[in-house]
């Protein structure tokens, strides 16, 4: 049972956290920037009336990805989430880069929804001061990259989980449910506005089926987050049951929200009106309903800090899994009298704040985006290789095929981001593509069933037509990485390739690392007709 033997010692978690606060987490930390800023892009850019079709697709591709994180969160209910489903299934040099994958969304990326608020917030403020010299303008804009706004809600979330997540799940429960209601009333105002002529054409000539999928690319990125509650698997009730049930909750909630929205946003205003950056406060205005729009901005501003708490959050739970494995300092597995992991806490926490005030994050978004989808095609990697094994006399062809088609995923995202309309640019995208299908039908008709996934037959989630769609969640997630780009991709290889230096450089002193992993690993690696010694029951696995 997942919830025996939590108290057994002074660094163990509590279980406290239900289906309801994790699903609470999931729409906490992924509905952001989709409902305020990304609705209005995409009308306005790419899809005009089809925008609800963009949401919809993204929402089916990232379903792909939530069923790896749903089956591999019930069979492993462990903190860390990416970081240790790598860890048990593919090692430690590989679970070191899932680890500085998930960084990036975890402190970085609550550092730049903090400083996003601020800016949002001072913009508020602004419109109340007509002078720019007012001694009030001047403090919330000094200048020299600072934002004092962002440290104000980095600190005001720091302080209040370092009380406990115990506490700070109750504010992250009120919050969502004022986001939920806020995003409620914006989708009822607009369709109540809607005009049948807006919606007409639903797909524009100007842009097409291609505008759909460029939409549905930039849509993917508005549901970054609901992996997040992977990373409280720790201290989950019931996990086994509950964390599948609230990955994929939490992925439908939030694609209904994002739909019933854009079908509001793009009903009440012409496409070609719909602000890129402002979409339903001056989709109001547009209409003539000040007051609403007002309550819409103020509502963003109001709901938004919920992001950089719940993001904030996870982060801590990471560095408990890897100060268990001797990658961190034991200060960072230690935890306090009342359950919870101060010390792990104030440290990401001071951390976040520093970057939250001082750095702009002119180049870092979209390394975070690309970092967050390598997280996931490594989850997605990670169901791969704990369903199937290579043959007995092919010996790592498994794990070879895997790395190929993930490089040809990414190359294939490249290929079509460069866009070269000449005869060989034209060719390279159809032998790529090719090359993908034969690799995916060589795993999937080469690489037998991996006989020691047999003892998570019964009571777990395990989700379907594996190996494909978790090869599918792959693509996608490669394919995406390299639409954003030759320097994002750069930036995210240097940024991984700095961490394992590092890592190689302290590597010497945790050679005695816990061997929570790696006594898992053993065991999945082992085949059920073989004579491995160590056999690790579910109870001991959930208990890490």
């Amino acid at each position: 049972n997942n919830n025996n033997n939590n108290n057994n010692n002074n660094n163990k978690l509590q279980r406290h956290l239900t289906l309801v606060d994790l699903i609470s987490i999931g729409v906490a930390a992924t509905v952001g920037s989709g409902i305020f800023v990304l609705c209005g892009l995409i009308a306005h850019d790419y899809a005009g009336p089809s925008t609800f079709i963009c949401w919809g697709v993204a929402g089916l591709s990232c379903c792909a990805s939530g069923l790896c994180y749903a089956e591999l969160s019930g069979k492993f209910s462990v903190s860390g989430s990416t970081y240790s489903y790598v860890q048990i299934t593919m090692g430690e040099i590989p679970a070191v880069a899932a680890g500085a994958c998930i960084t990036l969304e975890y402190i970085v990326a609550s550092s730049a929804v903090a400083r996003s608020w601020g800016d949002k917030a001072v913009a508020f403020i602004l419109t109340y001061i007509d002078d720019d010299s007012h001694i009030i303008a001047k403090y919330l804009q000094p200048g020299h990259g600072l934002n004092p706004m962002a440290f104000l809600i980095s600190v005001s979330s720091v302080m209040l989980l370092l009380k406990g997540v115990k506490e700070s799940k109750q504010a992250t429960n009120f919050f969502t449910i004022l986001k939920v209601s806020l995003i409620a009333f914006m989708s009822v105002a607009s369709l109540s506005l809607m005009k049948k002529e807006n919606l007409l054409p639903l797909l524009p000539a100007k842009f097409g089926v291609a505008g759909i999928l460029r939409g549905s690319t930039s849509s993917f990125f508005g549901y970054i987050g609901f992996d997040e509650i992977c990373c409280m698997g720790g201290e989950v009730v019931d996990p086994v049951k509950n964390l599948p049930k609230a990955v994929m909750g939490t992925i439908t909630l939030v694609t209904i929200l994002y739909v019933i929205a854009a079908i509001g946003l793009v009903g009440m205003v012409p496409y070609n009106y719909i602000s890129e950056t402002s979409g339903f406060p001056d989709g109001f205005r547009y209409r003539g309903y000040d007051t609403i729009a007002q309550i819409t901005a103020l509502g963003e501003i109001v709901t938004l800090p919920i992001v950089v708490l719940v993001t904030t959050m996870a982060q801590p739970r990471l560095q408990y899994a890897m100060a268990q494995d001797g990658l961190l300092p034991a200060i960072f597995a230690k935890v306090d009298a009342s359950g919870n992991l101060w010390h792990g806490t104030f440290i990401a926490g001071v951390v976040m704040i520093v970057v939250a005030s001082c750095v702009p994050f002119t180049y870092l978004n979209d390394l975070i985006s690309a970092g967050v989808l390598m997280a996931f095609s490594m989850t997605a990697a990670s169901v791969v290789l704990l369903r199937l094994k290579s043959p007995p006399k092919r010996p790592f062809l498994l794990q070879k095929s895997l790395a190929k088609f993930n490089f040809l995923s990414l190359t294939m995202g490249i290929l079509l981001q460069l866009g070269d309309t000449s005869l060989v640019g034209q060719l390279l995208p159809v032998v790529n593509f090719l090359m993908l299908i034969t690799l995916a039908i060589k795993i999937g008709t080469m690489c037998p069933i991996n006989g020691a996934n047999d003892q998570y037959k019964v009571g777990y989630f395990e989700m379907p037509l594996v190996p494909y769609l978790p090869l599918l969640a792959q693509f996608l997630n490669w394919y995406l990485i390299g639409q954003l780009g030759l320097f994002s991709v750069m930036l995210l290889i240097g940024y991984v390739g700095l961490a394992l230096v590092i890592y190689y450089i302290f590597k010497g002193r945790h050679e005695n690392k816990s061997a929570r992993h790696r006594s898992v690993k053993k065991e999945i690696d082992c085949d059920s007709s073989s004579s491995c010694s160590s056999e690790l029951s579910m109870a001991e696995i959930n208990n890490i």
